[in-house]
């Protein structure tokens, strides 16, 4: 198994909290991490349809037999009324690490959660691989970002856009599947299990087309209003399915930074995926020399981008707290790392060659902050990583 960057994290919050949450996209390798980390507690799936019967009609039973160890519930969103026999076996058990829950419909999950576990339960996310994860690499701190240009080894046989066609689902890489025949079938599988058991939807046609549209506008401000009417449904059904792509992690938002500098700015949000190879096969792209040519090559960068990040702090046990920043005048950085005390803007570009201008949104950042020589990161497609302009400039495997 490649090692993941969550394990660390868990190890350690399994020893001070009952409950472990783990949540994150149906094959992000959840199960095969938690029974790797946990191998001597029981596990069972409730997928499967009889162990739900017993723990739904005896849930006091189910739970008694593991008294003495520790188990892993693996879908357990699918028993929602188990949630409040847990929270008591918990409050009569003071004992760290007795129940590992895991889930791929995260508002399910929270919800039973935050009803009866909260202050209980320590809650993670499980995103597909990291570039670092999947090169088997250190992963620098998002904190450097700008101040410190890591050291990490140049890669070797991985061609960038070979990377952001294929994704980082861990099935692809552990069977050398092809990447668009998997992503295929997961996206018929996203589509009757999800989606059916978060909406009822009878057209599952129209919430497709509705996945390609979202697809199409990675990286732009969101107009609800506009995707609905391509997409021939209301408004509201448009938020509502929105929300059913970010419940189930295929989907993410962006949303914009409060800093203006008497500015007017943005209240829009950014759409992006979480998985570059799934954005690629939903806009049809068919190899990675179709993408490198491709109309929304920079927005597929830009997106690879912002999920590496998010990636790193959630796998850090971490709130990502990432924004975008764009006035009235157009004037934008593609990313904000806000870490409380300090902001990092982020430019991303998808050349292989650094260009003057792709500092110029950096520039008028520092000119309006008064403050020039502020912390700032460039990201580009090449492989040459320096310090320049008072920028650190990164590859796009160095960051």
């Amino acid at each position: 198994m490649i090692p993941r960057q969550l394990e660390r994290k868990i190890r350690q919050t399994a020893e001070q909290y009952p409950v472990i949450s783990l949540t994150g996209p149906r094959q992000s390798g959840k199960t095969t991490l938690i029974r790797e980390m946990f191998p001597d507690m029981q596990y069972f799936s409730l997928e499967d349809p009889e162990l739900r019967h017993l723990a739904g009609e005896d849930p006091r039973g189910f739970l008694a037999q593991f008294k003495e160890k520790g188990v892993i519930l693996d879908e357990v969103q699918r028993t929602p009324d188990l949630f409040s026999y847990i929270q008591t076996r918990v409050d009569e058990v003071n004992r760290p690490g007795q129940f590992i829950l895991s889930g791929s419909q995260n508002f399910l999950l929270m919800k039973n959660i935050s009803q009866t576990l909260a202050g209980r339960c320590a809650i993670f996310h499980l995103l597909p691989f990291s570039v670092n994860e999947l090169r088997q690499v250190p992963h620098p701190l998002v904190e450097d970002i700008g101040q410190k240009i890591p050291s990490i080894p140049e890669p070797e046989n991985i061609s960038l856009f070979d990377l952001l066609f294929t994704g980082f689902y861990p099935r692809i890489h552990d069977k050398n599947l092809d990447a668009q025949e998997w992503l295929k079938n997961y996206t018929q599988t996203y589509l009757e299990r999800d989606v059916r058991d978060l909406i009822n939807i009878g057209d599952l046609e129209s919430f497709r087309r509705f996945m390609g549209l979202c697809a199409g506008r990675v990286g732009q401000l969101l107009n609800l209003s506009s995707l609905a009417a391509d997409c021939g449904i209301t408004h509201t059904t448009a938020r509502r399915w929105l929300s059913v792509l970010e419940t189930s992690f295929i989907a993410t938002l962006l949303r914009p930074h409060y800093q203006n500098f008497n500015k007017r700015l943005v209240k829009s949000p950014k759409l992006y995926f979480l998985d570059t190879g799934l954005l690629c096969y939903l806009l049809r792209i068919r190899s990675p020399e179709d993408l490198l040519l491709h109309a929304s090559r920079g927005a597929i960068f830009e997106n690879y981008v912002v999920a590496e990040i998010l990636k790193r702090k959630l796998h850090a046990g971490q709130e990502p707290d990432l924004y975008f920043w764009r006035d009235s005048a157009g004037h934008e950085i593609d990313i904000i790392i806000d870490l409380g005390n300090r902001l990092i803007p982020i430019e991303v570009k998808s050349g292989h060659t650094i260009a003057k201008d792709f500092f110029d949104g950096l520039n008028y950042w520092k000119n309006l902050s008064n403050n020039p020589s502020a912390p700032a990161a460039l990201i580009y497609a090449g492989n040459r990583s320096l310090f320049q302009k008072n920028t650190a400039v990164y590859s796009w495997w160095n960051f």
